[in-house]
């Protein structure tokens, strides 16, 4: 497949696992191929996919069900002002005293010659004069009484600032026994790079069967989380919430109660914040209960064409996710992404994909339309 035909706008987000960068000019170039206007990013993520539609002058309806995600979108979709507007309040966190709280407790740790192991034989994923800093510009956020954009835009300046001085591998299910380098720089805030746009855009934190009855858009691109495919490794041993906990603590400041060796929330646990596209098991039919969650989704939402990211690592299978989709859909195009040349193939024949899915890791894009 040729590159796509424009300039991809550049967008900003944290180390993320599932991170689409790759994928953008693609779902872009696809979104154009339809003449799509409207539409539903419904899981958004660190909504880099959300950032780009809306600087091409499309309106875009954010959805993601974690509170991180939702401050973003906030941040970058719902700005209206320049970004020099906001330079006085993050000079203002920047300059508050560094204090001993909470995420110090129980996230910062000492230097120790390069070992990120402490006393208490964890492991920390900030230095402690980082933490030191969260702790002190979190609680001066709270204090400011900030309108909504103006919040999400100082939370989002300190994820990303978090994000420069970490020293984990872009998740926080486990950290670096050896301190990364960058855990050693200064915790800085910058303004984010926001924009103004011109559509009526919303951004949801929600239940993505909750939203699709409600809205209605021209286009729907969805990129569920997976579960793993991997018969060695269980799929519940880590969850998506849980690899972005610390986000959640970030963004919530209520200091939840915590378990376990990377001190995760409570309220990440496996039993509590699973989702039912990263279910590994089969339904008494034989068939994956992660399919048929995306059957149903397919089959509730209000749109012309539905764009749907899938890994073949995930727990879906090709054939019944194949299956799914010819019986709800026309498939207009499929395209697959080629990781060591880092580009997008197209599909000459839609059921190709089924074999090509087999084996190894591979990322897919579909286009579909609907019935």
């Amino acid at each position: 497949m040729k590159p796509p035909s424009f300039h991809t706008p550049p967008t900003q987000g944290i180390k993320y696992i599932g991170s689409k960068l790759k994928l953008i000019p693609h779902v872009l170039e696809l979104v154009k191929k339809v003449n799509a206007k409207t539409i539903l990013d419904g899981f958004s993520g660190t909504t880099r996919v959300s950032q780009a539609l809306a600087k091409l002058g499309y309106t875009v309806i954010c959805n993601d069900v974690a509170p991180w995600s939702k401050v973003l979108g906030t941040c970058y979709l719902l700005n209206t002002k320049p970004k020099t507007a906001y330079q006085p309040l993050i000079d203002h966190l920047n300059g508050v005293a560094p204090m001993d709280g909470w995420f110090t407790e129980h996230y910062g740790g000492h230097a120790n010659g390069g070992c990120a192991i402490q006393a208490d034989g964890l492991k920390k994923p900030w230095q402690r004069h980082n933490t030191r800093k969260l702790d002190a510009i979190r609680q001066e956020i709270e204090t400011l009484k900030l309108d909504p954009i103006e919040k999400a835009v100082a939370l989002t300046s300190l994820m990303l600032a978090l994000d420069r001085v970490d020293s984990t591998l872009g998740h926080f299910s486990a950290y670096l026994k050896a301190w990364a380098p960058r855990a050693y720089k200064d915790l800085r805030l910058e303004v984010p790079d926001v924009f103004r746009s011109e559509g009526e855009h919303q951004v949801h934190q929600t239940d993505i069967f909750e939203l699709v009855p409600r809205v209605s858009v021209d286009l729907a691109y969805f990129d569920p989380p997976y579960g793993s495919n991997n018969e060695k490794m269980p799929p519940s041993r880590v969850r998506y919430a849980a690899y972005y906990h610390l986000w959640k603590s970030v963004v919530l400041f209520d200091k939840p109660t915590l378990f376990g060796k990377a001190k995760r929330r409570k309220d990440t646990s496996d039993p509590l914040a699973a989702s039912i596209f990263e279910e590994f098991r089969r339904n008494a039919d034989g068939h994956f209960i992660a399919v048929q969650a995306i059957a149903k989704l397919i089959q509730e939402t209000h749109a012309h064409w539905l764009l749907l990211s899938y890994s073949s690592g995930g727990r879906a299978t090709a054939q019944q996710l194949n299956e799914v989709m010819q019986d709800n859909g026309k498939l207009l195009a499929v395209l697959e992404l080629d990781y060591k040349k880092n580009v997008m193939a197209g599909m000459r024949w839609t059921h190709e994909w089924v074999n090509a899915a087999e084996g190894s890791n591979r990322e897919f894009l579909f286009l579909l339309q609907k019935h």
